[in-house]
């Protein structure tokens, strides 16, 4: 089982990706890079990042070269969210997860996003934190 936000768990994420339906036709026409700064674990700081590139996508170590949206957080909220013991948007409306970059698309394209966090389900079931 890969631990949360380590290299293996990365390759896993892309590899889940990969292995499941992609989001199909609703994000044919969608190219969005969402990066996660993750501070404060136990390796250290993490940075990530998921391009939806017009109906498939990537999950890449690092940071993106231009990311539409960036979310920074600490370590414990974002293996909280992962874990389904806290909601992305109470992080955000309590003030535990920032966000910088191009909200507006961020918005327009949250159905699309929920389909690549389905995609990953299956791998938070065997994640470790």
């Amino acid at each position: 089982m890969p631990r949360y936000l380590t290299k293996e768990w990365l390759e896993a994420a892309q590899q889940s990706v990969e292995r499941s339906s992609q989001p199909g036709s609703a994000a044919a026409d969608v190219d969005l890079v969402v990066q996660q700064i993750v501070t404060g674990g136990p390796d250290g700081d993490v940075e990530y990042h998921v391009h939806l590139d017009h109906g498939t996508v990537h999950v890449r170590a690092g940071a993106a070269d231009d990311p539409t949206v960036t979310f920074i957080q600490s370590w414990d909220t974002a293996a909280a969210i992962a874990r389904g013991e806290l909601s992305a948007q109470g992080a955000f409306m309590t003030g535990l997860i920032r966000v910088r970059g191009d909200l507006a698309q961020l918005v327009a394209h949250n159905d699309v996003l929920g389909g690549v966090d389905d995609l990953l389900a299956d791998l938070r079931t065997h994640t470790t934190y």
